[in-house]
């Protein structure tokens, strides 16, 4: 009988890979069939923000032919952090002891998988690097690697943060690991998200480690890359890093 993961990751205890989406429908049969193959173990979540393609739908008949795979079913459209926020309660309350989150539009590899849930046995936290040696993007054009790489570097200037790809979705954590991120105060929402647990993750004393990926670039589907969610990024990147410069003046404790 599968165990859901626990052979594989023994006292780490059972693997959910959690993969939000909207509008996906194109993607998300191949993404979760090359999950399945890559870890076998591991559970998915199809964390679905009510696609009006059908998404969510399509991973209803998975779920009937795969006991291994999972939908939650979201009212609408509210942010890539809301839906992530959702994957991890659930995930919690059903017992997974690793929450993984990745994207559904194949820019992560599933192939890689098995090397961030190893590289978990030794960290808290593991990120899928595009900007550690190693690691690489396909497919994109300059000024959007010129976007994510300063993006990355402003952040962990700003927060000092030693992390290199702090804006990268390819992360494995640790069940301990989440609840002691204070999940309960995130607000943010977009890739700006990413930064937030980032550095909650350092500032609560996680050991957090860097594994080279390849990012390749969506070939199906539109981005959910907007303006709006670089400009939340830039401002609650900003009165973070103020803030946490400001409590090391005045000896406080960085603000989650």
């Amino acid at each position: 009988m599968n165990d859901g993961g626990q052979r594989r990751y023994g006292p780490l205890g059972r693997a959910l890979v959690i993969i939000p989406t909207y509008n996906e429908a194109e993607n998300i049969g191949p993404i979760v069939s090359r999950v399945r193959a890559a870890v076998p173990d591991a559970d998915i979540l199809v964390a679905d923000d009510n696609s009006p393609d059908g998404t969510g739908k399509i991973v209803d008949e998975l779920s009937v032919e795969d006991p291994q795979v999972h939908v939650l079913h979201r009212k609408g459209k509210e942010g890539l952090g809301a839906a992530y926020m959702a994957g991890f309660r659930w995930g919690i309350e059903h017992g997974y002891g690793v929450l993984v989150e990745m994207d559904a539009d194949g820019s992560h590899q599933p192939e890689e998988l098995p090397r961030l849930l190893t590289a978990l046995k030794g960290a808290d936290l593991v990120l899928g690097s595009r900007w550690v040696p190693g690691g690489r993007v396909v497919n994109w054009p300059k000024s959007r690697e010129f976007l994510s790489r300063g993006g990355s570097t402003y952040s962990r200037l700003l927060l000092g943060i030693p992390i290199r790809d702090v804006t990268g979705g390819f992360r494995a954590f640790r069940k301990e690991t989440l609840e002691g991120l204070g999940l309960d105060d995130v607000a943010s929402q977009g890739y700006c998200f990413q930064v937030d647990l980032a550095r909650r993750a350092v500032e609560a004393g996680f050991h957090v480690v860097e594994v080279p990926i390849t990012f390749v670039e969506r070939e199906l589907g539109d981005s959910k890359m907007s303006r709006d969610i670089v400009v939340e990024a830039l401002w609650r990147v900003t009165a973070w890093g103020v803030g946490a410069r400001a409590g090391r003046v005045l000896g406080r404790k960085p603000s989650r």
